[in-house]
This record gives structure tokens, C-alpha cells and sequence, in this order.
């Protein structure tokens, strides 16, 4: 079982930055990537970034040259500065990684694991 705690998030104004963080936690056997998703009222959850083990980056359109994603790979921890808000960024935010958890005396298990999401909202 691995869990994902995200933190960050709230109010800021059109123009402004925030930076959120996810870590995750529990029977980790390796992450081949982490990444952000959001999903704004009525629309479908969309990638916004994500990064694998090796450092390779994949960003949504929208956000490219404003989000920037990193990795703290020995804290499990991923990040994601966001720059130049826009209204339109206005989403719940949700972490997600991908990897192998592993149990004592049992293989590697494939788990792909979601946070509970957290609110980034841009308005003035």
C-alpha cells in the first residue's frame, strides 16, 4: 500500500506563484515516475507534469515555460512551482505516482497511487 500526502495549494491572484508538494509513503519498492494532474469543475483530469526516475519531464501545453515539476527521489517527494497563475489554472491538483511497492519475503508489486488532491485556485 502506498500512500500520497499532497500539501500547498489555496487562493493567490492572476500573476502570482504557488508551489505544491506530494511525498509518498509506505511498503516503496522503487517509482518510475511521479507527477501532477488536475481537474477543474465539470472537466476531466488532464496531465499537467510528470517525471520519471531518470529526470525526463513531460509538461501539458498550457503549462509549459509558467510550471516547473522536480524531484526529490530519496524523500519520494515531488514537486511542482507554478509561475504567472492564470484563472484558468483554477483546479484540484492531484499527485499521482507509478512504481513497485514490495511486502516483506514477497515480489515487487506493481502500484500506480493517487493523493486525495488539493485546491489551487486564481483569482482577484
Amino acid at each position: 500500500q502506498v500512500q500520497l500526502v499532497e500539501s500547498g495549494g489555496g487562493l493567490v491572484q492572476p500573476g502570482g506563484s504557488l508551489s505544491i508538494s506530494c511525498t509518498a509513503s509506505g511498503n516503496i519498492f522503487s517509482i518510475v515516475a511521479m507527477g501532477w494532474y488536475r481537474q477543474a469543475p465539470g472537466k476531466q483530469r488532464d496531465l499537467v507534469a510528470t517525471m520519471n526516475s531518470g529526470g525526463r519531464t513531460v509538461y501539458a501545453d498550457s503549462v509549459k515555460g509558467r510550471f516547473t515539476i522536480s524531484r526529490d527521489n530519496g524523500a519520494n517527494t515531488v514537486y511542482l512551482q507554478m509561475n504567472s497563475l492564470k484563472p484558468e489554472d483554477t483546479a484540484v491538483y492531484y499527485c499521482n505516482a507509478v512504481g513497485y511497492s514490495r511486502e516483506a519475503s514477497t515480489p515487487p508489486r506493481a502500484f500506480d497511487s493517487w493523493g486525495p488532491g488539493t485546491q489551487v485556485t486564481v483569482s482577484s
